[in-house]
């Protein structure tokens, strides 16, 4: 009489985490195009057949890097918006909130940058299209009321200004490194000294 087989157990979330953590630092380095399973497998240290059981293919493995970066993003952003702040104090949350998610997501976000706009014209990402238009109406809302508040100049060129705050806080993935000698706070922090108050001395 054959023996039965024993179910194979199911991956343990802890071993779909660093795989995924691995597969990230591939992907920020290589490209999504020239990044191959096999590829990330070898970075993992694992046969590519066995790299299978965990994911069915590379854009399944990119598809939840990004997602959960995203969504972990917007629980951040959500309960700033929430919090009924003052249009200068949001924007500081915001940005103190986006060098958070850079620590935690670096390689994530170096993907999003490099990748994005390839990426979302495939239907799986569409969300990346809709994460995208919903961080521009959150970021230019806040800059409109601040300047409605009069707490931002009326001058204030409201897109350029959210262009430059958007692409000189992400590019922080490119050269940060977590556990160095700054906290993302304190770079927030410098950062935020910077953009509200300039490098100049007064008076």
């Amino acid at each position: 009489m054959p023996t039965k087989k024993k179910p194979q157990a199911s991956p343990s979330p802890e071993r779909r985490g660093e795989l995924l953590a691995t597969a990230a630092e591939v992907f920020a380095a290589q490209g999504y195009n020239a990044t191959t399973v096999r590829g990330i497998a070898d970075a993992a240290g694992m046969l590519a057949g066995s790299l299978y059981y965990h994911f069915d293919s590379k854009e399944s493995m990119v598809d939840e890097i990004l997602s959960t970066f995203l969504n972990e993003l917007w629980e951040g952003y959500d309960t700033v918006l929430g919090a009924g702040l003052g249009p200068k104090e949001t924007i500081e949350a915001l940005v103190t909130e986006s060098f958070r998610e850079i620590d935690r997501h670096r390689a994530a976000v170096a993907i999003y940058q490099k990748e994005s706009q390839h990426l979302a014209g495939r239907p799986r990402f569409q969300y990346l299209v809709d994460s995208q238009q919903k961080f521009e109406k959150v970021w230019l809302g806040t800059l409109e009321r601040g300047v409605a508040d009069r707490v931002f100049r009326a001058d204030l060129d409201i897109r350029l200004t959210y262009r430059y705050v958007r692409d000189t806080v992400w590019v922080a993935a490119s050269w940060y490194r977590p556990g160095g000698r700054y906290s993302p706070e304190e770079i927030a922090r410098q950062y935020l000294s910077m953009v509200l108050d300039g490098i100049a001395l007064r008076g």
